[in-house]
Protein backbone atom coordinates (compact mmCIF):
# COMPACT_ATOMS: atom_id res chain seq x y z
CA UNK A 1 0.00 0.00 0.00
CA UNK A 2 0.78 3.43 -0.43
CA UNK A 3 3.02 4.51 2.87
CA UNK A 4 4.65 7.60 2.39
CA UNK A 5 4.76 8.72 5.89
CA UNK A 6 6.94 6.31 7.51
CA UNK A 7 5.28 7.84 10.79
CA UNK A 8 1.88 6.48 10.28
CA UNK A 9 3.48 2.44 10.87
CA UNK A 10 5.01 1.05 13.74
CA UNK A 11 7.81 -1.03 11.72
CA UNK A 12 8.82 0.51 8.73
CA UNK A 13 10.22 -2.16 7.24
CA UNK A 14 6.97 -3.83 7.76
CA UNK A 15 4.91 -5.47 4.67
CA UNK A 16 2.44 -2.90 4.43
CA UNK A 17 5.62 -0.31 4.27
CA UNK A 18 6.52 -2.60 1.27
CA UNK A 19 3.26 -1.93 -0.73
CA UNK A 20 3.45 1.49 -2.40
CA UNK A 21 6.03 -0.71 -5.53
CA UNK A 22 2.72 -2.55 -5.58
CA UNK A 23 0.35 0.29 -6.37
CA UNK A 24 3.09 1.13 -9.40
CA UNK A 25 3.92 -1.73 -10.71
CA UNK A 26 1.39 -2.42 -13.41
CA UNK A 27 -0.01 1.28 -13.57
CA UNK A 28 3.52 1.74 -13.44
CA UNK A 29 4.69 -0.13 -16.62
CA UNK A 30 5.81 2.75 -18.29
CA UNK A 31 5.60 2.74 -21.85
CA UNK A 32 8.55 4.82 -22.89
CA UNK A 33 7.00 6.75 -26.00
CA UNK A 34 9.12 8.49 -28.01
CA UNK A 35 8.52 11.96 -28.99
CA UNK A 36 9.41 13.06 -32.52
CA UNK A 37 9.33 16.22 -33.59
CA UNK A 38 11.69 17.12 -36.44
CA UNK A 39 11.97 21.17 -36.65
CA UNK A 40 12.62 22.65 -39.60
CA UNK A 41 16.47 24.56 -39.67
CA UNK A 42 16.90 27.90 -40.75
CA UNK A 43 19.36 30.05 -43.27
CA UNK A 44 20.40 33.18 -40.84
CA UNK A 45 18.55 36.00 -43.44
CA UNK A 46 15.08 35.96 -43.72
CA UNK A 47 11.99 36.06 -41.04
CA UNK A 48 9.37 33.54 -41.44
CA UNK A 49 5.99 34.02 -41.19
CA UNK A 50 5.63 31.65 -38.24
CA UNK A 51 8.41 34.37 -36.24
CA UNK A 52 11.19 32.03 -36.52
CA UNK A 53 14.51 33.11 -38.38
CA UNK A 54 14.85 32.61 -42.25
CA UNK A 55 13.33 30.23 -44.91
CA UNK A 56 13.62 26.18 -45.32
CA UNK A 57 16.75 25.14 -46.22
CA UNK A 58 16.29 23.16 -50.12
CA UNK A 59 18.62 20.24 -49.01
CA UNK A 60 17.46 18.69 -46.19
CA UNK A 61 19.04 15.22 -47.31
CA UNK A 62 22.52 16.94 -47.31
CA UNK A 63 21.55 18.70 -44.19
CA UNK A 64 20.50 15.44 -42.08
CA UNK A 65 23.05 13.46 -43.41
CA UNK A 66 26.06 15.97 -42.05
CA UNK A 67 23.92 16.19 -38.83
CA UNK A 68 24.14 12.49 -38.45
CA UNK A 69 27.29 12.11 -38.99
CA UNK A 70 28.13 14.73 -36.17
CA UNK A 71 25.65 12.36 -33.95
CA UNK A 72 27.51 9.47 -34.89
CA UNK A 73 30.90 11.05 -33.85
CA UNK A 74 29.17 12.55 -30.89
CA UNK A 75 27.74 9.12 -29.89
CA UNK A 76 31.68 7.37 -30.19
CA UNK A 77 33.07 10.48 -28.17
CA UNK A 78 30.43 9.58 -25.46
CA UNK A 79 31.12 5.97 -25.38
CA UNK A 80 34.62 5.67 -25.45
CA UNK A 81 34.91 8.62 -22.93
CA UNK A 82 37.08 10.89 -25.53
CA UNK A 83 36.49 14.09 -23.77
CA UNK A 84 38.94 15.85 -26.36
CA UNK A 85 36.47 15.17 -29.56
CA UNK A 86 33.58 15.93 -26.91
CA UNK A 87 34.82 19.33 -26.86
CA UNK A 88 35.69 19.78 -30.30
CA UNK A 89 31.95 18.99 -30.88
CA UNK A 90 30.82 21.67 -29.37
CA UNK A 91 29.49 24.89 -30.92
CA UNK A 92 30.83 28.10 -29.67
CA UNK A 93 27.83 29.04 -28.20
CA UNK A 94 26.76 26.06 -26.58
CA UNK A 95 24.68 26.05 -24.02
CA UNK A 96 26.72 26.57 -20.12
CA UNK A 97 27.41 23.94 -19.23
CA UNK A 98 26.67 21.20 -21.40
CA UNK A 99 30.38 20.20 -22.01
CA UNK A 100 30.60 19.47 -18.39
CA UNK A 101 27.50 17.65 -18.43
CA UNK A 102 28.69 15.40 -21.35
CA UNK A 103 31.89 15.05 -20.23
CA UNK A 104 30.76 13.67 -17.00
CA UNK A 105 28.43 11.29 -18.54
CA UNK A 106 30.70 9.90 -21.01
CA UNK A 107 33.43 8.92 -17.71
CA UNK A 108 29.83 7.29 -16.01
CA UNK A 109 29.28 5.32 -19.29
CA UNK A 110 32.48 3.90 -19.16
CA UNK A 111 30.88 2.32 -16.48
CA UNK A 112 28.96 -0.08 -18.48
CA UNK A 113 29.11 -2.29 -20.84
CA UNK A 114 26.36 -1.61 -23.61
CA UNK A 115 26.33 -3.56 -26.94
CA UNK A 116 24.83 -0.76 -28.59
CA UNK A 117 25.37 3.47 -28.12
CA UNK A 118 24.16 5.46 -30.61
CA UNK A 119 22.23 8.53 -31.62
CA UNK A 120 19.66 8.49 -34.60
CA UNK A 121 17.08 11.28 -36.56
CA UNK A 122 13.96 10.35 -36.97
CA UNK A 123 11.09 11.23 -38.83
CA UNK A 124 8.39 13.25 -38.14
CA UNK A 125 6.30 16.49 -38.97
CA UNK A 126 8.69 19.57 -38.73
CA UNK A 127 8.13 22.59 -36.58
CA UNK A 128 9.79 26.03 -36.26
CA UNK A 129 12.68 26.85 -34.41
CA UNK A 130 12.28 30.34 -32.41
CA UNK A 131 13.61 33.32 -33.84
CA UNK A 132 14.79 33.85 -30.51
CA UNK A 133 16.98 31.20 -30.22
CA UNK A 134 18.58 31.86 -33.72
CA UNK A 135 19.35 35.50 -33.13
CA UNK A 136 20.99 34.33 -29.83
CA UNK A 137 23.13 31.84 -31.49
CA UNK A 138 23.60 34.23 -34.11
CA UNK A 139 24.87 30.80 -36.72
CA UNK A 140 24.34 30.77 -40.19
CA UNK A 141 21.71 27.75 -39.53
CA UNK A 142 19.89 26.40 -36.37
CA UNK A 143 18.18 23.23 -36.00
CA UNK A 144 16.51 21.14 -33.64
CA UNK A 145 15.26 17.30 -35.17
CA UNK A 146 13.98 15.06 -33.48
CA UNK A 147 16.14 12.62 -32.18
CA UNK A 148 16.30 9.39 -30.69
CA UNK A 149 19.29 7.87 -28.26
CA UNK A 150 19.48 4.03 -29.15
CA UNK A 151 21.28 2.01 -26.45
CA UNK A 152 21.12 -1.57 -25.43
CA UNK A 153 23.24 -3.03 -22.20
CA UNK A 154 25.36 -5.90 -23.05
CA UNK A 155 23.53 -9.16 -22.02
CA UNK A 156 19.98 -7.89 -20.41
CA UNK A 157 18.76 -6.13 -23.42
CA UNK A 158 17.85 -8.41 -26.32
CA UNK A 159 17.45 -5.75 -28.95
CA UNK A 160 17.97 -1.37 -28.27
CA UNK A 161 15.46 0.39 -26.48
CA UNK A 162 15.10 3.90 -27.98
CA UNK A 163 14.35 7.80 -25.79
CA UNK A 164 14.23 10.84 -26.94
CA UNK A 165 16.64 13.74 -27.14
CA UNK A 166 15.84 17.33 -26.98
CA UNK A 167 18.53 18.43 -29.42
CA UNK A 168 20.10 21.15 -30.84
CA UNK A 169 22.43 21.88 -33.55
CA UNK A 170 23.69 24.78 -35.77
CA UNK A 171 25.66 25.28 -38.47
CA UNK A 172 28.66 27.71 -39.26
CA UNK A 173 29.88 27.65 -42.57
CA UNK A 174 30.15 24.09 -43.66
CA UNK A 175 30.54 22.39 -40.04
CA UNK A 176 27.59 21.33 -37.77
CA UNK A 177 28.20 21.79 -34.28
CA UNK A 178 26.14 20.39 -30.98
CA UNK A 179 24.54 23.41 -28.82
CA UNK A 180 22.13 21.90 -26.27
CA UNK A 181 20.53 18.89 -25.17
CA UNK A 182 18.45 20.53 -22.79
CA UNK A 183 16.93 23.20 -24.41
CA UNK A 184 12.62 23.21 -25.05
CA UNK A 185 11.59 23.77 -28.51
CA UNK A 186 7.33 24.75 -28.13
CA UNK A 187 7.73 22.95 -24.55
CA UNK A 188 7.37 19.69 -26.12
CA UNK A 189 10.55 17.87 -26.06
CA UNK A 190 12.66 16.89 -23.02
CA UNK A 191 15.77 14.19 -23.01
CA UNK A 192 15.57 11.46 -20.83
CA UNK A 193 18.06 10.91 -18.13
CA UNK A 194 19.45 7.79 -17.66
CA UNK A 195 21.83 6.70 -15.00
CA UNK A 196 24.58 7.56 -15.90
CA UNK A 197 23.50 11.11 -16.05
CA UNK A 198 23.36 10.55 -12.66
CA UNK A 199 26.62 10.02 -11.02
CA UNK A 200 28.80 6.98 -11.44
CA UNK A 201 27.31 4.01 -12.40
CA UNK A 202 28.65 0.59 -10.84
CA UNK A 203 27.26 -2.49 -12.69
CA UNK A 204 26.86 -6.06 -11.80
CA UNK A 205 26.84 -9.01 -14.29
CA UNK A 206 24.98 -11.79 -12.94
CA UNK A 207 24.70 -15.56 -14.99
CA UNK A 208 20.61 -16.28 -14.60
CA UNK A 209 20.99 -19.67 -16.65
CA UNK A 210 20.82 -21.26 -19.91
CA UNK A 211 23.74 -18.97 -20.99
CA UNK A 212 21.80 -15.39 -20.05
CA UNK A 213 22.55 -12.76 -18.09
CA UNK A 214 21.16 -10.13 -16.09
CA UNK A 215 22.61 -6.81 -14.96
CA UNK A 216 22.09 -4.66 -11.87
CA UNK A 217 23.15 -1.05 -12.27
CA UNK A 218 23.35 1.48 -9.26
CA UNK A 219 25.94 3.99 -7.70
CA UNK A 220 28.84 3.29 -5.33
CA UNK A 221 26.89 4.88 -2.34
CA UNK A 222 23.83 2.16 -3.25
CA UNK A 223 26.33 -0.61 -3.96
CA UNK A 224 25.05 -2.74 -0.95
CA UNK A 225 21.75 -2.46 -2.76
CA UNK A 226 23.03 -3.27 -6.18
CA UNK A 227 25.25 -6.54 -4.64
CA UNK A 228 22.08 -8.13 -2.56
CA UNK A 229 19.39 -7.80 -5.78
CA UNK A 230 22.48 -9.54 -7.98
CA UNK A 231 22.59 -12.53 -5.37
CA UNK A 232 19.09 -12.34 -5.49
CA UNK A 233 17.98 -12.35 -9.12
CA UNK A 234 19.46 -16.18 -10.18
CA UNK A 235 16.45 -17.50 -8.15
CA UNK A 236 14.33 -15.04 -8.95
CA UNK A 237 14.70 -15.74 -12.48
CA UNK A 238 14.11 -19.43 -11.74
CA UNK A 239 11.12 -18.55 -10.12
CA UNK A 240 9.06 -16.69 -12.77
CA UNK A 241 10.22 -19.63 -15.17
CA UNK A 242 9.07 -21.88 -12.90
CA UNK A 243 5.36 -20.21 -12.79
CA UNK A 244 5.47 -18.58 -16.26
CA UNK A 245 7.12 -21.04 -18.36
CA UNK A 246 10.38 -20.78 -20.39
CA UNK A 247 8.90 -18.11 -23.40
CA UNK A 248 10.62 -14.98 -21.99
CA UNK A 249 13.76 -13.68 -22.10
CA UNK A 250 14.91 -15.06 -18.79
CA UNK A 251 17.06 -12.08 -17.77
CA UNK A 252 16.49 -8.48 -16.01
CA UNK A 253 18.23 -5.48 -16.00
CA UNK A 254 17.57 -3.74 -12.06
CA UNK A 255 18.18 -0.05 -11.49
CA UNK A 256 18.95 1.66 -8.27
CA UNK A 257 18.07 4.85 -8.23
CA UNK A 258 20.40 6.79 -6.34
CA UNK A 259 17.72 9.95 -5.66
CA UNK A 260 14.47 10.90 -5.95
CA UNK A 261 15.10 12.68 -9.18
CA UNK A 262 16.92 10.06 -10.83
CA UNK A 263 13.72 7.91 -10.04
CA UNK A 264 11.66 10.25 -11.40
CA UNK A 265 13.91 10.57 -14.89
CA UNK A 266 14.10 6.79 -14.89
CA UNK A 267 10.64 5.98 -14.30
CA UNK A 268 8.34 8.91 -15.04
CA UNK A 269 6.79 12.04 -13.40
CA UNK A 270 3.98 10.04 -11.84
CA UNK A 271 6.46 8.71 -9.33
CA UNK A 272 8.75 10.74 -6.90
CA UNK A 273 10.41 7.77 -5.58
CA UNK A 274 9.18 8.60 -1.92
CA UNK A 275 5.98 6.37 -1.71
CA UNK A 276 7.35 3.14 -3.83
CA UNK A 277 9.88 0.87 -3.53
CA UNK A 278 10.04 -0.60 -7.47
CA UNK A 279 8.06 -0.11 -10.36
CA UNK A 280 8.62 -2.21 -13.77
CA UNK A 281 8.53 -0.33 -16.57
CA UNK A 282 8.89 -0.65 -20.60
CA UNK A 283 8.64 0.45 -24.26
CA UNK A 284 5.43 -0.45 -25.88
CA UNK A 285 4.45 -4.42 -26.29
CA UNK A 286 5.18 -5.12 -30.34
CA UNK A 287 2.15 -7.53 -29.59
CA UNK A 288 3.22 -8.69 -33.58
CA UNK A 289 6.64 -10.02 -32.91
CA UNK A 290 5.36 -11.22 -29.14
CA UNK A 291 8.14 -8.89 -27.99
CA UNK A 292 8.83 -5.87 -25.46
CA UNK A 293 12.12 -3.73 -25.61
CA UNK A 294 13.21 -1.21 -22.57
CA UNK A 295 12.20 -3.88 -19.86
CA UNK A 296 13.77 -2.43 -16.17
CA UNK A 297 13.01 -2.63 -12.32
CA UNK A 298 13.47 0.10 -10.95
CA UNK A 299 14.03 0.43 -7.36
CA UNK A 300 13.91 3.95 -5.34
CA UNK A 301 16.66 5.40 -3.16
CA UNK A 302 14.73 4.46 -0.24
CA UNK A 303 14.30 1.05 -0.63
CA UNK A 304 17.55 0.05 0.81
CA UNK A 305 16.08 1.42 3.93
CA UNK A 306 12.43 0.21 3.68
CA UNK A 307 13.12 -2.98 2.78
CA UNK A 308 13.37 -6.55 4.67
CA UNK A 309 15.44 -9.67 3.33
CA UNK A 310 11.88 -10.92 2.49
CA UNK A 311 10.17 -7.72 1.30
CA UNK A 312 13.41 -7.12 -1.08
CA UNK A 313 12.98 -10.65 -2.18
CA UNK A 314 9.43 -10.44 -2.55
CA UNK A 315 9.46 -7.40 -4.43
CA UNK A 316 12.17 -8.48 -7.14
CA UNK A 317 10.48 -11.51 -7.49
CA UNK A 318 7.16 -9.64 -8.46
CA UNK A 319 8.29 -7.26 -10.71
CA UNK A 320 10.33 -9.88 -12.40
CA UNK A 321 6.85 -11.72 -12.65
CA UNK A 322 5.89 -8.53 -14.40
CA UNK A 323 8.63 -8.85 -16.96
CA UNK A 324 7.90 -12.76 -17.63
CA UNK A 325 4.27 -11.69 -18.48
CA UNK A 326 4.65 -8.45 -20.08
CA UNK A 327 4.54 -9.78 -24.20
CA UNK A 328 1.43 -11.21 -23.18
CA UNK A 329 -0.10 -8.56 -20.74
CA UNK A 330 -2.79 -5.96 -21.78
CA UNK A 331 -3.31 -2.81 -20.04
CA UNK A 332 -6.79 -2.59 -17.87
CA UNK A 333 -7.38 -5.89 -17.77
CA UNK A 334 -8.48 -7.36 -14.29
CA UNK A 335 -5.77 -6.11 -12.00
CA UNK A 336 -7.17 -8.69 -9.03
CA UNK A 337 -5.21 -11.37 -11.66
CA UNK A 338 -2.33 -8.97 -12.73
CA UNK A 339 -1.56 -8.17 -9.27
CA UNK A 340 -2.75 -10.95 -7.80
CA UNK A 341 -0.72 -13.31 -9.74
CA UNK A 342 2.57 -11.32 -9.31
CA UNK A 343 2.07 -11.55 -5.77
CA UNK A 344 1.39 -15.11 -5.62
CA UNK A 345 5.06 -15.56 -7.81
CA UNK A 346 6.46 -12.99 -4.90
CA UNK A 347 5.65 -15.19 -2.06
CA UNK A 348 5.59 -18.65 -4.12
CA UNK A 349 7.93 -21.49 -2.10
CA UNK A 350 9.05 -19.13 0.76
CA UNK A 351 6.98 -20.80 3.51
CA UNK A 352 5.62 -17.17 4.60
CA UNK A 353 2.40 -17.49 6.51
CA UNK A 354 -0.69 -16.45 4.99
CA UNK A 355 -1.42 -14.03 7.99
CA UNK A 356 2.48 -12.40 7.14
CA UNK A 357 1.64 -12.41 3.46
CA UNK A 358 -1.86 -10.38 4.06
CA UNK A 359 -2.42 -8.87 7.48
CA UNK A 360 -4.68 -5.98 5.92
CA UNK A 361 -6.74 -8.87 4.64
CA UNK A 362 -6.46 -11.25 7.84
CA UNK A 363 -7.21 -7.88 9.80
CA UNK A 364 -10.50 -7.36 8.39
CA UNK A 365 -11.25 -11.32 8.05
CA UNK A 366 -11.22 -10.76 12.23
CA UNK A 367 -13.52 -7.82 12.25
CA UNK A 368 -16.00 -8.25 9.22
CA UNK A 369 -15.26 -12.11 7.68
CA UNK A 370 -13.79 -12.74 4.27
CA UNK A 371 -14.37 -11.03 1.14
CA UNK A 372 -17.35 -11.84 -0.91
CA UNK A 373 -16.63 -10.44 -4.42
CA UNK A 374 -13.16 -9.16 -5.96
CA UNK A 375 -11.67 -5.89 -5.69
CA UNK A 376 -12.52 -3.23 -8.14
CA UNK A 377 -9.16 -1.94 -10.71
CA UNK A 378 -9.69 1.27 -8.70
CA UNK A 379 -8.79 -0.16 -5.35
CA UNK A 380 -5.38 -0.84 -6.78
CA UNK A 381 -4.65 2.78 -6.80
CA UNK A 382 -5.61 3.44 -3.56
CA UNK A 383 -4.09 4.59 -0.59
CA UNK A 384 -3.87 3.38 3.08
CA UNK A 385 -5.73 0.32 4.24
CA UNK A 386 -8.43 0.03 0.87
CA UNK A 387 -4.88 -0.32 -1.48
CA UNK A 388 -3.37 -3.12 1.23
CA UNK A 389 -6.34 -5.07 1.19
CA UNK A 390 -6.98 -4.87 -2.44
CA UNK A 391 -3.48 -6.47 -3.53
CA UNK A 392 -4.09 -9.07 -0.68
CA UNK A 393 -7.28 -9.83 -1.89
CA UNK A 394 -6.26 -10.23 -5.23
CA UNK A 395 -2.59 -12.51 -3.88
CA UNK A 396 -5.98 -14.96 -1.88
CA UNK A 397 -7.27 -15.25 -5.33
CA UNK A 398 -4.52 -16.56 -7.02
CA UNK A 399 -2.99 -18.08 -3.96
CA UNK A 400 -6.36 -20.12 -3.67
CA UNK A 401 -6.75 -21.01 -7.48
CA UNK A 402 -3.02 -22.49 -7.22
CA UNK A 403 -3.63 -24.84 -4.41
CA UNK A 404 -6.98 -25.94 -5.39
CA UNK A 405 -6.50 -26.41 -9.33
CA UNK A 406 -2.26 -25.78 -9.38
CA UNK A 407 0.00 -23.73 -11.16
CA UNK A 408 -0.34 -24.36 -14.58
CA UNK A 409 -4.11 -23.55 -14.36
CA UNK A 410 -3.11 -20.39 -12.97
CA UNK A 411 -1.01 -19.17 -15.40
CA UNK A 412 -3.42 -20.49 -17.99
CA UNK A 413 -5.91 -17.93 -16.13
CA UNK A 414 -3.48 -15.20 -16.14
CA UNK A 415 -3.22 -15.62 -19.76
CA UNK A 416 -6.62 -15.98 -20.28
CA UNK A 417 -7.80 -12.58 -18.54
CA UNK A 418 -4.41 -10.82 -19.52
CA UNK A 419 -6.17 -9.72 -22.48
CA UNK A 420 -7.60 -6.09 -22.00
CA UNK A 421 -10.94 -4.82 -20.49
CA UNK A 422 -13.72 -6.74 -20.22
CA UNK A 423 -16.99 -6.38 -18.78
CA UNK A 424 -17.86 -8.91 -15.30
CA UNK A 425 -19.91 -11.49 -17.01
CA UNK A 426 -17.07 -11.81 -20.07
CA UNK A 427 -14.58 -12.43 -16.72
CA UNK A 428 -16.57 -14.82 -15.18
CA UNK A 429 -17.12 -16.81 -18.64
CA UNK A 430 -13.46 -16.78 -18.96
CA UNK A 431 -12.75 -18.00 -15.14
CA UNK A 432 -15.38 -20.69 -15.30
CA UNK A 433 -13.70 -21.85 -19.45
CA UNK A 434 -10.48 -22.36 -17.87
CA UNK A 435 -10.87 -24.03 -14.03
CA UNK A 436 -14.27 -25.97 -15.40
CA UNK A 437 -16.24 -24.11 -12.01
CA UNK A 438 -19.41 -22.02 -12.21
CA UNK A 439 -18.10 -18.28 -11.16
CA UNK A 440 -20.45 -17.97 -8.36
CA UNK A 441 -19.23 -21.38 -7.13
CA UNK A 442 -15.65 -20.30 -7.39
CA UNK A 443 -16.31 -17.07 -5.52
CA UNK A 444 -18.23 -19.21 -2.57
CA UNK A 445 -15.18 -21.84 -2.29
CA UNK A 446 -12.48 -18.66 -2.60
CA UNK A 447 -14.26 -16.79 0.71
CA UNK A 448 -14.69 -19.97 2.56
CA UNK A 449 -10.51 -20.60 1.96
CA UNK A 450 -9.65 -17.41 2.79
CA UNK A 451 -11.90 -17.72 6.10
CA UNK A 452 -9.94 -21.16 6.67
CA UNK A 453 -6.57 -19.55 5.89
CA UNK A 454 -7.14 -15.74 7.82
CA UNK A 455 -9.91 -16.38 10.42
Amino acid sequence: MPASDPSSATDPTSRRQARPWELAALAGLVLAVVVVLALTGFSHDERGADGAVGTAQADTESRAAAVQLLLDTWASAVRTNDTARLSGLMDRAASPGFLAAETRRASNVAGVEFSDWGYEITESPEAAVPSSLVDALGADEVWAPAVQLRYAIAGADESPTRKPIALVVARRGDSWALVSDSATVNGERRTWRGPWDFGTVVSRRVDTGDGRTSVVLGHPENAAMVDRLAEELPAAVVNATQLWGSDWAGRALVWVAGSQDEFTALVGSDHDGRGIAAVAISDAVDSDADAVTGQRIVFSPSSAERLTEVTRRAILRHELTHVAARAETVDRSPMWVLEGYAEYAAYRGTGEAARQIAPALTAQVGAEGPPTGFPENTDFSESGERGSVAYETAWSINAFVAEQYGETKLTELYRTLAVGEADPDTVDARLSDVLGVDAEQFRDRWTDWVGAHLG
